[in-house]
């Protein structure tokens, strides 16, 4: 607390007290850019690195904070630093095997991003990863904030899988992935594990684990030399995959699972669009879940073979 000065009045002392707490009226450039759907702040980071940035018509660079009355511009757009440029969206779209999850891939393979719905004026941007032939839930977003904060270790959420294990599973085994087991980024492990169907060598169990390392659950299980033979994660949070969602199919969630979604991850909700009547949202969420029952959700197609080149004469 500030101390008063002999010949200080009190007004001003509680004057200096409030400017002391208060916060910032500038943020971080990849914050800003990040909630106004540019990409997730990783992204944001290397695009200010490679200086694909400017403020105020100077080349950012990295640790950079903006106010809402600075000029941003990213690859030659325009970006608004107002905090409420957007409304928070988030769509769940269940993975299939096979899919990336980058937004183009060298060699040709499907991405994640193909199936999602288009989004006018922004991205979708992805929390976390799923690995090539891992399937589930994946969560999509326009908002940057939203996104590393799901993913920030510091929120605390949990990621739910199903796995199929082939390999003998005794309770030393169990016991030494509740405890920790150290891996080559340092100690994981389950807070969870339950049984799920199968037996003797050739079964399933939920685990949990509340960080989103890369192929965390693959490594923690194949440290104790059995192996994973399938990988679906069926939670995150508190959102679940529902069950007329098939694969490769997306689904919205409304505003009051996007509400919930903020509140796990520590963020206001003023900025989730609210639907215009209750009615209204209803109807557009069931006649959607209709399409996606009936199988007319954007399904991955089948990629088609190249056609043999013809032999030289």
């Amino acid at each position: 607390m500030a101390k008063r000065t002999p010949d200080q009045t009190p007004s001003d002392a509680s004057a200096e007290t409030d400017a002391a707490v208060s916060p910032p009226a500038d943020e971080k450039l990849q914050k800003v850019l990040a909630r106004a759907g540019c990409g997730s702040r990783r992204e944001m980071e290397r695009a200010i690195v490679a200086g694909d940035v400017s403020v105020n018509d100077r080349t950012a660079t990295l640790g950079d904070r903006v106010s809402e009355k600075d000029k941003i511009t990213l690859r030659g757009k325009p970006v608004s630093a107002q905090k409420d440029t957007s409304k928070r969206r988030v769509i769940l779209y269940n993975k299939p095997e096979g899919e990336i999850c980058s937004r183009q891939d060298p060699e040709g393979r499907r991405t994640v991003y193909q199936a999602l719905p288009k989004i006018s004026g922004e991205r979708w941007i992805s929390v976390g990863r799923l690995d090539f032939n891992t399937s589930g839930l994946l969560l999509f977003t326009n908002d940057g904030d939203l996104a590393n904060k799901l993913m920030h270790p510091s929120s605390v959420i949990d990621r739910e899988y199903l796995v199929r294990i082939q390999g003998d599973v005794d309770d030393d085994m169990r016991k030494r992935l509740l405890e920790g087991v150290l891996l080559e980024d340092g100690v994981a492990r389950f807070t969870d594990i339950v049984d799920g169907a199968g037996e003797s060598r050739n079964r399933w169990f939920y685990c949990v684990v509340m960080e989103g390392r890369n192929r965390e659950v693959r490594r923690l299980w194949e440290s104790q030399g059995v192996r994973v033979s399938r990988l679906k994660r069926v939670r995150y949070g508190n959102i679940f995959i529902p069950s007329h969602v098939r694969v490769g199919q997306w689904l919205e969630l409304d505003y009051r699972e996007i509400a919930d979604l903020c509140q796990t991850a520590g963020l206001e909700t003023e900025r989730v669009a609210k639907p215009k009547s209750s009615r209204e949202a209803a109807t557009l969420r069931e006649r959607h879940e209709r399409k996606l029952r009936a199988g007319k959700g954007r399904k991955p197609p089948r990629l088609k073979k190249a056609p043999p080149k013809k032999p030289r004469r």
